[in-house]
């Protein structure tokens, strides 16, 4: 077998604020032989001084991250570096979180769950230039773009930090713990689930936080 050159060495960057799921996750990459773990991050600031210095090909980011939300991180380092390749890895359900993920400009989800064959495989697909989701995820967006049906109360309507919060609610955080799991005012966490009853055409704080519930608990929201 020919040695895999410099030039086809794929450097990558980890980003995720579990310092053991950094670890193994550079055990896994740095055995591959055109895989390059070249940086690791903790948090948002720690990533943008990362992606500056090292210049990664490709950055697998965590949704959850602690004091900020791991899909604005995306956002932010495709404005700064276009050509970068992000793929999220994730502990949330892939059939709720990925649209929104592709969306900010991911290339791809793979929950932690899944097998590191699953993760490498990921991983080739987005350095080849292709998107990566998994079957059941594929299918359902190609039905969604199928069908006629928009509804204007759905959880599409919800920005990504509203969604954040209905994910907090339906968890059972409370007004003072969503803004401190958020980093934000109290009163900015209540304008957010405000916004979010009325997006939803919910009449009631409590028909919010039963909702909420309900659709944290589904494979599927129910909205």
């Amino acid at each position: 077998m020919k040695p895999v050159s410099e030039n086809m060495i794929s450097k990558v960057l980890i980003i995720d604020d579990h310092l053991l799921v950094r670890e193994g996750l550079m055990r896994v990459l740095n055995r591959e032989k055109d895989l390059k773990v070249c940086g690791e991050a903790g948090n948002a600031a720690e990533a943008l001084k990362c992606l500056a210095e090292l210049q990664p090909d490709l950055a697998i980011v965590d949704i959850s991250l602690e004091g900020s939300n791991g899909l604005d991180l995306a956002k932010q380092m495709r404005k700064l570096a276009p050509k970068l390749l992000i793929l999220v890895l994730s502990m949330h359900k892939e059939l709720i979180h990925a649209e929104r993920a592709l969306r900010a400009g991911a290339q791809g989800y793979v929950m932690k769950g899944e097998n590191k064959e699953t993760l490498l495989q990921a991983i080739r697909h987005i350095l080849q230039g292709h998107i990566y989701v998994s079957k059941a995820v594929s299918d359902r967006m190609l039905q969604t773009m199928s069908s006629a049906e928009d509804p204007t109360h759905t959880l599409r309507a919800l920005t990504d930090r509203e969604f954040e919060v209905f994910r907090l609610v339906g968890q059972g955080y409370g007004t003072r713990q969503i803004a401190e799991e958020l980093t934000i005012s109290i009163k900015t966490a209540e304008s957010h689930r405000e916004r979010i009853r009325e997006k939803l055409n919910l009449n009631t704080t409590f028909e919010l936080v039963q909702q909420a519930i309900h659709w944290i608990h589904q494979d599927e929201p129910p909205l």
